[in-house]
C-alpha cells in the first residue's frame, strides 16, 4: 500500500489516540505509548489529557508515588515516565545511548575517565542507606573521587547507573522542593533489570507509531543498527510512502482514512508525536518546525489543528495563552480550540 503524507498523519494520530479520546487508564496509555517523555513534569499530564476522556492528575501523581509508574532515563537518553516492566527493560536496551552521552557530555567533562568499576562500587556505598538528592549523591562521590567535581560525578552517576527519579519529582503540583533524588531503579521497584525482547518492542512501536521506516525506530529509541532486525522480522508487512521509502507495519494495525477529521489538540513541549520519527513532517511542514524549534530547543508547547502543528501556547497562572497561530483558523477550528483550552484549564485547576 502506498501512503500519502496525509494518510500517514491520520494513521499516526489514530494510533496515538489523538483523533478521538479513549476511556482508558493512564497506566494503560503509558504502556501503549511505551512511555512519555518527562524531563519536564507537566508534559506527561498534558499528553494523557489529550488522549483520555478523563484524567485525574492526582491519581497519576499517586501512581508515581506508589511505584506503579516510574521516571527513569531511557529512550533517546531522556527521562521518561514508564510502567515498571518497561522501566526495568528499556534502560538496559538504551545503555549504548548513555555511553554516547558519557563520551560527549560537556557537563561530565574529564570525569568520563573515572574508573568505572571503582565508580560502581562507590555509588553503591553512597546509596547504601537509601535514596539521596542529586547534590548529596554528587558530594558523596566527590569525597571518593576528589579529582572531579560533585556536579560532574552526579552526571556520571545518572548515565553509568540505572537510577529512578523519585517523587515528588514529576508529581502533580507538589509542595516543597522538587529537587531530583535518585535510587537504584531495581531497588525502587523491587524487581531486577532485564534485557528486553527487541522485536517485541519494535512491534509495540509500530502499534503506536507506525507504519514506519527502520530510521524512524532509530530516532524514537536512539538505538542504532536496527535495520537488520527490522528487515528480519518476517511477520511485518511493507508499505511505501510518497517518496518511495519502505514502511514496516503490523498486518493487523489500524489504518486511518486520510479524510478522517482531526480535532484541535493542545500538546506539551515534548510529545510523542513530535519526537518519534526521523522526519517530523508527519505532523508539521518544515517551515512550521522552525517556528517551534528555537536555538536551545522547544520554545513553547504545541497546538495542532486538523492534525498539523499550527500554533504555540504557554501557561501563565494556570491559564492558557496562545502565543502564535501560524494560519487563520476557521470558525469551527476556533470553537474546537476554545473547547480544548477550557478542558486544559480545568485540568490545571485541579
Amino acid at each position: 500500500m502506498k501512503f500519502s503524507r496525509k494518510r500517514l498523519n491520520r494513521t499516526l494520530l489514530l494510533r496515538q489516540h489523538l483523533l478521538a479520546r479513549v476511556d482508558s487508564t493512564p497506566a494503560a496509555m503509558v504502556e501503549h505509548l511505551i512511555g512519555l517523555q518527562a524531563q519536564e513534569s507537566l508534559p506527561p499530564y498534558l499528553s494523557l489529557a489529550a488522549r483520555l476522556t478523563d484524567v485525574d492528575p492526582h491519581a497519576v501523581s499517586g501512581a508515581i508515588e506508589d511505584r506503579s509508574l516510574a521516571r527513569v532515563l531511557s529512550l533517546r537518553d531522556t527521562v521518561h515516565l514508564h510502567v515498571p516492566a518497561d522501566a526495568l527493560r528499556l534502560p538496559v536496551w538504551a545503555a549504548p545511548v548513555r555511553e554516547r552521552e558519557m563520551k560527549q557530555s560537556q557537563t561530565i567533562g574529564s570525569a568520563r575517565t573515572v574508573d568505572r568499576g571503582a565508580f560502581a562500587a562507590a555509588i553503591r556505598e553512597v546509596l547504601a542507606d537509601g535514596p539521596l538528592p542529586q547534590r548529596a549523591l554528587g558530594a558523596g562521590l566527590a569525597e571518593r573521587f576528589p579529582a572531579f567535581t560533585s556536579g560532574q560525578l552526579g552526571q556520571v552517576a545518572r548515565v553509568a547507573e540505572v537510577l529512578a527519579q523519585l517523587p515528588p519529582r514529576g508529581c502533580w503540583k507538589p509542595t516543597g522542593s522538587t529537587a531530583v533524588a535518585y535510587d537504584f531503579l531495581d531497588r525502587w521497584l523491587d524487581a531486577p533489570l532485564a534485557e528486553p525482547d527487541v522485536p517485541d518492542l519494535i512491534r509495540r512501536y509500530l502499534r503506536a507509531f507506525g507504519p514506519a521506516t527502520a530510521a524512524d525506530v532509530t530516532t524514537w529509541s536512539g538505538i542504532t543498527r536496527l535495520v537488520p532486525i527490522v528487515k528480519g522480522m518476517d511477520d511485518l508487512v511493507q508499505h511505501e510512502d510518497e517518496n518511495g521509502r519502505t514502511l514496516y507495519d503490523l498486518a493487523d494495525a489500524p489504518i486511518a482514512d486520510e479524510d478522517a477529521p482531526a480535532p484541535v489538540r493542545l500538546l506539551g513541549t515534548y510529545d510523542n508525536v513530535w519526537l518519534s520519527h526521523a522526519s517530523r513532517d508527519r505532523v508539521t511542514a518544515p517551515e512550521r518546525r522552525n517556528a517551534w524549534f528555537g536555538v536551545n530547543g522547544a520554545q513553547m508547547m504545541s497546538l495542532y489543528v486538523d492534525g498539523w502543528l499550527e500554533g504555540l501556547w504557554r501557561i501563565e497562572d494556570d491559564r492558557i495563552v496562545v502565543g502564535e497561530v501560524l494560519r487563520p483558523l476557521t470558525k469551527t477550528e476556533k470553537a474546537e480550540l476554545d473547547e480544548e483550552i477550557a478542558r486544559t484549564e480545568a485540568l490545571l485547576a485541579r
